[in-house]
């Protein structure tokens, strides 16, 4: 994604922003939601799993790499889920996407501090990073209660 802006003397400036997908894991009415574990400043705040897109890397692939190497898990990507988030100084952007695990896999924290299974009632019981806030929102109308 390129942005382009005036700097001080006029010119316009053109940069990439770097793009970090996340996924938002729906199971049985309820997200998966991680708590991190580093770096100090933001340990124990809740977020979707995901990463960095590499260079000449599709963002579908990057999530589903993300996923097996935080979560030791394989999924399905489905849709976008919410807007684009602006973050780190508007150097980079979130993109999350609705995923279903496959065959049956569970996470495992292997890059988080915990991991929990939240319902639409649930999604205000944690702390949600500053960037994956605006996500709980558009979040809610994809977790319906089975049988509701």
């Amino acid at each position: 994604m390129r942005t382009e802006r005036a700097n001080g003397g006029g010119q316009v400036e053109r940069r990439d922003l770097k793009v970090i997908v996340g996924a938002a894991i729906i199971r049985d009415g309820r997200v998966l939601a991680c708590a991190r574990s580093a770096p100090p400043e933001v340990a124990g705040m809740w977020e979707f799993p995901g990463g960095k897109v590499e260079p000449g890397e599709a963002e579908v692939d990057a999530l589903v790499r993300e996923c097996a190497e935080e979560l030791a898990v394989r999924v399905e990507i489905g849709d976008r889920v919410g807007r684009d988030v602006r973050m780190a100084h508007g150097r980079s952007v979130l993109k999350v996407y609705a995923a279903r695990l496959l065959d049956h896999d569970e996470p495992q924290a292997l890059e988080h501090e915990a991991l929990r299974w939240l319902t639409a009632d649930e999604l205000d019981s944690v702390t949600w990073l500053p960037a994956d806030a605006p996500i709980v929102t558009a979040l809610r109308p994809l977790l319906k209660t089975p049988g509701r």
